[in-house]
């Protein structure tokens, strides 16, 4: 693996907006800054975290639900499968797209497709296969369009002197969701139900992706 260093101290020399000589580039500084107080990065951050969380609460809920509803483990496998499947073919391209059309399109859309992915493994659940299936290739897809974009976003906000904290944190936000997910997956379903579960699942990915066109800023000029 090549050191990047060069890169960014050209990049550095390069910069359009110097960094002030009072703005502090250590972690818990960039740890505020890319959680809370800068708006794209606080939007791209929270659009991570609940990216992976609909991931970790979906491998806990959508066995239990399929099979509840008369699939055996050969289905449930080819829909868990087409998801990281579409997602990791799919960032590919989308990644590619993110440089043409911007990173707030394909992250606020993608969360929408997810959510729409929820919704319909329960409009569709009387025929629990296609559930399963069209559940599946639209939470991958929209996982494709969002993954990508995300960290991209995280770069392009971040001054290069405090980009790589930038990016550890919003890495930091992002697979906390897994387990934060699975946790509330257990806590949901065992008190509300599974359905009720892929519901909490639509509206909290829904207005993730809401947050993310409010807050999410396509320019540079606010990266301090």
């Amino acid at each position: 693996m090549r050191d990047t260093a060069a890169h960014v101290a050209l990049e550095l020399a390069q910069h359009s907006e110097p960094l002030p000589s009072d703005e502090n580039t250590g972690l818990r500084s960039t740890f505020a800054r890319t959680s809370w107080l800068n708006r794209s990065l606080r939007g791209a951050s929270q659009a991570g975290l609940v990216n992976n969380l609909n991931d970790g609460l979906s491998w806990g809920v959508f066995p239990l639900l399929f099979t509840d509803h008369g699939l055996g483990l050969a289905a449930v496998g080819l829909i868990k499968g087409l998801y990281p499947v579409l997602w990791g073919l799919g960032q590919v391209a989308t990644g590619h797209l993110s440089d043409r059309v911007g990173r707030k399109p394909l992250i606020v859309y993608g969360m929408l497709v997810q959510a729409g992915g929820f919704v319909l493994a329960l409009v569709l659940l009387e025929r629990p296969l296609l559930a399963g299936i069209v559940s599946a290739v639209l939470l991958g897809l929209g996982t494709a369009m969002v993954y990508p974009a995300l960290i991209a976003s995280i770069s392009d906000h971040a001054h290069p002197a405090w980009r790589a904290n930038a990016l550890g944190t919003y890495r930091f936000w992002r697979d906390i969701g897994y387990a934060a997910g699975a946790l509330v997956a257990g806590v949901l379903a065992d008190t509300l139900g599974l359905n009720a579960t892929v519901i909490a699942a639509a509206v909290l990915t829904a207005a993730s992706g809401l947050l993310a066109a409010r807050w999410i800023n396509e320019h540079r000029s606010d990266a301090r």
